[in-house]
């Protein structure tokens, strides 16, 4: 992959109605900056990615204090659901852009290293997330009801980065369109065809910011650090 182009998607175009805010949740501060301008700054560390392109709602302010940086491509309004909005942003990148890394704007405490080392490993297979095993017993629940339940020990719960080779992802979601089908993530989509996703362990910092407790809990995490506001 040294030698290919590689370029991140920062999906942002979420309306956010859980967290409380009438701002779009990307833009939502926290520690003082938001959302979606730290993942951005988190993912410009990482050398190998030579475009950041931000897909946003139609109405979405500037991305303040963003702008120094030439690898940040201009944003796109993405759609109606996520699905829609990573389509609209893989539809947007150049065509030498050969890897591409999604990544949701409201996972802003991403580690740049684990960032790095899942597009290492997507190389290996042309596929790769980050993901950690829940600790939970998981239930599967229908009208109210426990059908069954799940082996923890094979459970894990999705983050992102995800890091795919462009024309599997392309495919991924042109097989869906097709088929009227609907993930809730990008690998959702690949490995409907069939393909190999390998996984990277992430952190518990990775939090996706949905909630207010979630907000409160990653302002806690940056002060600890010294990253936010006191």
């Amino acid at each position: 992959m040294a030698d290919e182009p590689v370029a991140a998607l920062v999906l942002a175009a979420g309306r956010g109605e859980r967290l409380g805010s009438r701002l779009p949740k990307a833009f939502v501060p926290v520690g003082g900056v938001a959302m979606i301008r730290r993942s951005i700054e988190r993912l410009l560390c990482v050398e190998s990615i030579g475009r950041v392109l931000p897909v946003v709602p139609s109405d979405a302010p500037e991305i303040a204090g963003v702008g120094g940086d030439g690898r940040i491509a201009p944003p796109v309004v993405g759609g109606a659901e996520r699905q829609d909005s990573a389509a609209a942003g893989l539809a947007a990148l150049p065509r030498e852009v050969r890897w591409v890394v999604v990544h949701d704007a409201a996972r802003c405490l991403v580690d740049p290293e684990d960032v790095r080392r899942v597009i290492d490993l997507a190389a290996e297979t042309g596929a790769a997330i980050l993901a950690r095993p829940v600790s939970d017993t998981v239930k599967r629940v229908a009208a109210g009801t426990v059908t069954g339940t799940l082996d923890r020990d094979t459970c894990w719960a999705a983050q992102t980065p995800q890091v795919f080779r462009r024309d599997l992802l392309a495919e991924a979601h042109d097989k869906a369109r097709a088929d009227g089908f609907r993930g809730t993530d990008d690998a959702q989509l690949v490995e409907r065809l069939g393909g190999e996703v390998r996984v990277v362990l992430g952190s518990e910092r990775n939090l996706k910011i949905t909630r207010p407790v979630d907000l409160a809990l990653a302002e806690h995490w940056l002060r600890s650090t010294g990253e936010g506001a006191s």
